[in-house]
């Protein structure tokens, strides 16, 4: 069984049908909390923890439990309460069963997995271990070392959930390296791709072939020394040893569905009376004609899209930042995580956003010109770099090589093409000068490159245009 069990109910979960689906467990058990209440843990008779159970949320978003866990919902909105057992302990992962099916039975609900459902025996729990603090410390982390928290996670995505935030927080102020531990079924959530994406954080795939292997780089991993590492590989250029590279990360096969993928910055005074969130929501309807379906500061996304809430919990948060995840309708694939944070410059808006499109679907590349002009008039765009690349069509990332995107588009916005001396914003050595946008006194610069999926060129392109207008 899954260590993490999820309950899916119409109505909401009743405080006491929640401590009562715990103690139906069996009688000897105890409760704590952790994260200022807003997890209760049944804990064995010396205080550590066996099932910890995060407060249910209300979902009103469509079609997040498709996307996270390939199961049907019930009609919005529904209730979602999670379960994580302690790793490694049978008892605790049919606690976390029976707790599920009970307050499923409680709540008019559902589980995941489906056969949690069947999971209501009371579990003896006699000669049973767990792990010790300070493992048990973070309920997501099953392994903690000197050098790194491990979490072993066995769902078909592995999500920016509420449980992994608060362990990516807790071992970045560490000085750890998060490490997350899958089998090679499962696939990662754009929010966690992001992340996971440089060293010493790892995504370690459990495959039958090579044993474990980093899922975004291929290299073949061992345990060494309180962490996962890449194994070498003799005869290196030089005679100096590489990583060795998994053959299961190497498997790929080209679908012909692909990603327009946008990032960019924008940055605001100051004032009571600015809105976020505008900027996205605005390239949003340029490119699929209609706003994201919601947002949240976790996966799963349970609120419907309003940047005034969103303004409201980064003023709230202020002056630590505030990351954020939003998602579009079942139409389109669409997701995009935000970095607001307050700096010396005003308040600033890092986005990176995705859609996905299928073999017989163009990407709106006509569109781009007019969306960068929108932020670039209303929205104080800084910069923007658009890119196309061969992947999925739902944003889901896989443990095999992906090809990395090629660049479409570079925007300078208004105040750095001022920022440029001289002539030098306008006349660079690209083979196409740059489109003016906005007001003619004080433009800004849409820069096309050459965006062929299957040339690379335009990474050289792109390179040359930054330093010339760097000045390099």
């Amino acid at each position: 069984m899954t260590k993490d069990v999820i309950t899916l109910s119409a109505s909401m979960p009743e405080p006491l049908g929640v401590l009562a689906s715990l103690f139906a467990g069996g009688p000897d058990r105890f409760l704590g909390t952790a994260g200022e209440d807003a997890v209760v843990q049944l804990c064995d008779e010396r205080g550590r923890p066996l099932v910890s159970v995060e407060a249910p949320f209300l979902v009103q978003v469509p079609g997040e439990a498709e996307r996270l866990l390939g199961a049907e919902a019930p009609p919005l909105p529904y209730w979602w309460t999670e379960a994580r057992a302690t790793t490694g302990v049978e008892e605790a992962e049919r606690i976390a069963g029976g707790f599920a099916a009970r307050l499923a039975s409680l709540s008019a609900g559902t589980t995941w997995p489906p056969e949690a459902a069947r999971s209501l025996a009371v579990v003896e729990s006699e000669g049973v271990q767990v792990a010790p603090p300070p493992a048990a410390a973070q309920p997501a982390v099953d392994v903690l070392t000197e050098k790194a928290a491990v979490i072993i996670q066995d769902r078909p995505v592995i999500a920016m959930t509420a449980w992994l935030s608060d362990a990516l927080r807790a071992t970045a102020l560490a000085g750890l390296a998060l490490q997350i531990v899958t089998p090679a079924s499962a696939r990662l959530s754009l929010a966690v791709r992001t992340v996971l994406g440089g060293w010493p954080n790892r995504w370690v795939v459990q495959d039958e072939e090579s044993g474990y292997y980093d899922g975004l780089s291929g290299s073949v991993l061992s345990w060494q020394d309180g962490m996962f590492a890449p194994v070498p590989e003799a005869g290196g250029p030089g005679g100096d040893a590489e990583p060795a590279v998994a053959p299961a990360f190497g498997r790929v096969t080209d679908t012909g569905e692909r990603q327009l993928a946008v990032s960019f910055r924008t940055v605001h005074p100051a004032d009571d009376r600015l809105v976020l969130g505008g900027a996205l929501e605005a390239l949003w309807r340029e490119l699929t004609g209609a706003p994201p379906a919601g947002w949240s500061t976790a996966e799963p996304v349970s609120l419907p899209w309003s940047p005034r809430q969103l303004t409201d919990v980064a003023h709230d948060r202020s002056p630590e930042p505030t990351w954020a995840v939003a998602v579009g309708g079942t139409g389109r694939p669409g997701l995009a995580t935000l970095q607001i944070s307050r700096t010396t410059a005003g308040v600033e808006e890092d986005v990176t956003l995705a859609f996905g499109y299928g073999p017989g679907e163009e990407p709106p590349l006509d569109a781009l010109r007019r969306a960068a002009g929108t932020l670039a008039t209303r929205h104080r765009l800084q910069s923007m770099l658009v890119q196309l690349r061969k992947a999925r069509r739902d944003l889901l990332v896989p443990p095999c090589f992906e090809g990395p995107g090629v660049p479409l588009a570079f925007v300078l916005g208004a105040e750095e093409v001022r920022g440029v001396p001289g002539d030098r914003a306008r006349r660079t050595p690209l083979p196409e000068p740059p489109f003016p946008l906005g007001p003619r006194t004080r433009p800004a610069l849409y820069y096309p490159l050459p965006g062929d999926p299957s040339d690379l060129s335009g990474w050289q392109e792109y390179e040359r245009l930054v330093r010339h207008l760097k000045g390099a």
